[in-house]
């Protein structure tokens, strides 16, 4: 006879894929049973840590875990490649935008070097704290982007974690009273920007999951072509320039350059790039929007608009092209044998 707490248990499963049900319900319900006393079967229920574990194996199972089928299979690769391109963009933009700031504020003199340092002292403790912290945090992208790529997924997982925690600050200082919100939507897709890799990173990239592998090249060099990229379009174009501008151009060339790629080693591509593609683009767009948005009717301001509603237009156009893409390779992988 079915207890309450078995039913209680499969209650829980529940959460897991059909196929991974199948194959293992009956195995893991006899697991959790096996050790509790009957007469307090009916008093019981599974503990948060059993739920927890289930829900993580929920997550892995349905992010290519082994033997899984083919969307599922899918799913993980575009998960894990979106998580991997996303912290590459970050990643660089976190050495370069310091050292060109850096670079400015040194080079124009003594009181240029005292204006940059007023920002983290006389105003507390606090305020000088997370601005320290501003600073130094997001470097955390780029030690995940290496760890990651050399196998270290716990290093990779603190590292991207830590690195999104500057992106909460200006939303937990205007819940606060602290500091007031200029440009909310702005504010509110950076931190999607940076916690929507972070969480794909943390959950994709699970024991079960392949190792990480950039498609060309090793990490040291894609890493330095891409510092490149960001630091020029810094440099050649600042009046257009912020905290967008540089990872978005850094997309479209590397979509341009992974379109390309795809047609000529179709062999060599990826179950899911174009997926996940698609959804990085789609937030740089946001981002891109966002940012621009308050701008459009103020005077002065038409280099900067013209040079946003440019990248805005080549950022819509390659999420198009890379959606289609993706609808293609579901589409093939679906009717394939």
């Amino acid at each position: 006879m079915t207890t309450l707490l078995e039913a209680r248990y499969r209650s829980v499963l529940r959460l897991l894929p059909a196929y991974y049900r199948r194959e293992r319900e009956e195995e893991m319900v006899e697991t959790y049973l096996e050790d509790l006393d009957r007469d307090t079967l009916d008093q019981s229920r599974p503990t948060l840590g059993e739920v927890a574990s289930i829900g993580a194996l929920a997550v892995r199972s349905r992010l290519g875990a082994a033997g899984a089928p083919r969307r599922y299979v899918l799913l993980g690769s575009a998960a894990r490649l979106f998580a991997l391109a996303a912290v590459l963009l970050l990643a660089a933009s976190a050495v370069v935008e310091p050292v060109l700031q850096l670079t400015w504020w040194f080079t124009r003199g003594s009181a240029e070097r005292r204006l940059f340092v007023s920002e983290f002292t006389g105003h507390g403790v606090l305020t000088g704290t997370v601005a320290v912290a501003q600073w130094i945090l997001p470097l955390g992208w780029t030690a995940a982007y290496f760890a990651l790529l050399y196998g270290r997924r716990r290093l990779a997982r603190i590292g991207v974690l830590v690195a999104a925690l500057p992106t909460l600050w200006p939303l937990l200082g205007s819940l606060t009273g602290a500091t007031v919100l200029s440009e909310p939507a702005f504010v509110a897709t950076l931190a999607l920007l940076a916690w929507l890799p972070a969480l794909a990173l943390c959950a994709a990239h699970h024991r079960d999951a392949p190792p990480a592998r950039l498609p060309i090249g090793t990490p040291g060099l894609v890493f330095m072509a891409t510092c490149v990229v960001t630091g020029a379009s810094l440099v050649v174009l600042p009046a257009v320039s912020d905290l967008v501008w540089g990872p978005a151009n850094c997309f479209v060339v590397g979509a341009l350059g992974w379109l390309l790629w795809r047609v000529r080693r179709t062999d060599r591509v990826a179950p899911g790039g174009a997926l996940a593609l698609a959804v990085l683009g789609l937030l740089l767009l946001a981002a891109r929007v966002a940012a621009l948005y308050p701008w459009i009717r103020l005077p002065g301001a038409a280099p900067y608009v013209n040079g946003g509603l440019v990248q805005t237009a080549a950022l819509a156009l390659l999420t198009v092209l890379l959606t289609l893409a993706g609808s293609r390779e579901l589409t093939a992988r679906r009717t394939a044998p």
